[in-house]
């Protein structure tokens, strides 16, 4: 899971806030695989975010959210019948690729909600759809998406149907502000550790110290993106 860098918005981004853009990004990603799938008692799986830091002026800041997918802790043999029981309203691997899905769509979406705290702007989920997270470093997540549920359902009109009702989930983990708050503050860790690695230990350390204490988030660089 990772922020894609050649979205077509990305050349007109100053650097330092491509950065910002970047963390909001992957700690979405991360906020979602953690907490979202926690509330769903669903299985916990590894993850961990690798930064990579500018050296010179020459390197871009990079980070990158490894594993975390559910599916891929599933038998082969079930992910690769599932098309055979699709007329089953419940089977065992649609909670796995519903959770990555949202998991995936949290990302961009954590992104956007940044840019429309920044800008002023109502983050809505009327004014974000799928097509419009492209612009907010997207691509490879909704390439993913689109993968996996081209994959798990056939029907056109029922991937359609599924998308819409997976982006609301997302919407509604994203627009949550206990939710938010964790993100804020593994953003801001990201950007601020100088550390290669963050483990999975180390953000779950994060969001538990989020939702344990009523201290509200304020950025120093930013103090509109309250918590």
């Amino acid at each position: 899971m990772e922020r894609h860098f050649y979205s077509a918005t990305s050349t007109f981004v100053h650097t330092n806030e491509l950065d910002w853009r970047t963390a909001f990004h992957e700690a979405g990603h991360a906020a979602a695989i953690h907490l979202r799938n926690r509330q769903k008692q669903l299985p916990p799986v590894f993850f961990e975010i690798h930064v990579q830091r500018p050296a010179n002026g020459y390197d871009d800041f990079f980070a990158k959210v490894i594993d975390g997918n559910l599916i891929q802790n599933l038998p082969i043999a079930v992910v690769d019948n599932f098309s055979e029981h699709e007329s089953s309203r419940q089977h065992d691997c649609q909670p796995a690729y519903e959770a990555d899905v949202v998991n995936l769509l949290v990302g961009p979406l954590a992104e956007a909600k940044y840019v429309s705290i920044r800008d002023d702007e109502v983050f809505n989920p009327n004014l974000i759809n799928f097509k419009a997270l492209h612009n907010y470093g997207g691509y490879s997540d909704l390439e993913k998406v689109l993968s996996y549920l081209e994959h798990f359902i056939a029907c056109k009109i029922k991937r359609e149907e599924k998308m819409q009702e997976l982006m609301v989930q997302a919407f509604k983990f994203i627009d949550n502000r206990r939710h938010w708050k964790c993100i804020l503050n593994l953003a801001h860790f990201i950007l601020d550790s100088q550390q290669e690695v963050i483990s999975c230990d180390e953000a779950i350390g994060i969001f538990d110290r989020c939702l344990t204490t009523n201290s509200p988030f304020r950025s120093s660089h930013y103090p509109f993106l309250f918590g």
